[in-house]
């Protein structure tokens, strides 16, 4: 008997612990879930095969796509089989899922070139990014390169520093101002 009252006071303490933590930390705690919808960025494919793709490169196989084919196209004939695109395509997907709203209706296709990421806007101009790290920052210098009054016609625009971009060219007009 003597024994028993060590361990029932052991199990008593191990319950009060327990009640303690579960009215401190866990009763009290909300848990509201949220959903993340993925946006579409851009096309794999043509057609009713054609397949949505996010900008972290998740395939959106069941999102419908606009009819009106706006979404930039990435170069493969056909989605992977997996969930997700990888190497230089994933590259590509992330650079066009941060394009800004105002240039994004402007994008026509990408494509990985000699010098990396490149973007071909609908006009015929190549914006090169070379990989998709500070891919924002690339897109604001883009901007700014088109938007500049001096600037007429252009064939390129080199975004591997975005804070010194690069262009030449007079071969394709500027896409209107929005």
């Amino acid at each position: 008997m003597k024994r028993l009252l060590p361990v029932a006071a052991l199990l008593a303490a191990i319950v009060i612990v327990l009640l303690a933590g579960y009215e401190l930390v866990v009763k009290n705690t909300v848990v509201t879930p949220t959903l993340t919808a993925s946006q579409p960025t851009a096309v794999i494919g043509s057609g009713p095969e054609a397949v949505a793709v996010a900008a972290d490169g998740s395939l959106l196989r069941w999102f419908p796509l606009p009819e009106d084919n706006s979404l930039p196209r990435l170069p493969l004939e056909a989605p992977p089989k997996g969930d997700r695109l990888a190497g230089p395509v994933l590259e590509q997907a992330r650079v066009l899922g941060v394009a800004p709203p105002e240039l994004r209706r402007y994008v026509d296709s990408s494509y990985y070139g000699e010098s990396g990421v490149d973007v071909l806007l609908d006009s015929g101009i190549e914006l090169r990014f070379g990989d998709d790290s500070q891919a924002s920052r690339k897109w604001i210098a883009a901007a700014a390169v088109l938007a500049n009054p001096e600037v007429e016609a252009l064939d390129y625009v080199d975004l591997h520093s975005p804070r010194r971009p690069a262009y030449g060219g007079s071969g394709h007009s500027l896409p209107p101002a929005p």
